[in-house]
């Protein structure tokens, strides 16, 4: 493993999201029907090729190509229908998000950061707790057609809500960062170059995600 190898691996899985994003916004632009069965399979598929590299971390060669192009699914239809709603809103959200990412490596970089074994629990609960926060809404929304009004919800609490997601999306990057450092000078094996670039792509993808639902908050408040 080295950081070149991750460095190379992330900029392909990116460039598939986007790659994907782009196709999936230009037919469903002129294929409006597309967008929300586009975005279920992006959506889903995602997740259960997401879990499955979870577990089966030696796998992510092969699947995390494929987890990049469902996401590619998913965030192209949602960015094309948030950019409908609020004109200009995905370009704020593309700079936001890199723009964190840049700002959060050189504070690792420079040893401002650094995750200790305290940080990374209370940022893996904290992560664990939004996930289980989302599924239940999804039950809720699927089975009895309603929603926890923190997650959508413009006002107040929805958008502090929101923010503390953001935050702890943004957070993760520095555990991935730590995770490719440690890998690198442990001398992990080469299939976690893959793995290393997997795990990034997962947490800037959410991190767009919650940027581009905070700036809608924000517009509709």
């Amino acid at each position: 493993m080295t950081l070149p190898g991750v460095i190379h691996r992330s900029i392909l899985l990116l460039l598939l999201v986007a790659g994907t994003s782009a196709g999936v916004w230009v037919y469903s632009d002129s294929h409006p029907s597309a967008i929300y069965p586009t975005m279920m399979i992006g959506a889903l598929g995602g997740f259960v090729v997401a879990m499955v590299t979870s577990f089966k971390r030696d796998w992510a060669a092969v699947t995390s190509p494929i987890y990049a192009v469902l996401e590619g699914l998913f965030i192209g239809g949602i960015s094309l229908v948030m950019e409908q709603r609020f004109p200009g809103l995905v370009l704020q959200a593309v700079l936001l998000t890199f723009g964190v990412m840049f700002a959060l490596l050189a504070a690792y970089q420079s040893r401002i950061i650094r995750p200790s074994e305290t940080f990374k629990s209370v940022i893996v609960g904290a992560t664990f707790g939004i996930v289980i926060v989302y599924l239940v809404s999804m039950v809720l929304q699927l089975f009895f057609h309603t929603e926890i009004p923190l997650i959508n919800g413009s006002g107040p609490l929805g958008i502090a809500f929101s923010l503390v997601v953001v935050g702890i999306a943004a957070l993760n990057l520095v555990l991935d960062f730590d995770f490719i450092e440690n890998g690198v000078a442990a001398g992990a094996p080469k299939w976690m170059e893959w793995y290393a670039a997997f795990a990034l792509t997962v947490t800037l993808v959410w991190l767009y995600i919650e940027i581009l639902r905070l700036l809608s908050k924000l517009r509709r408040n």
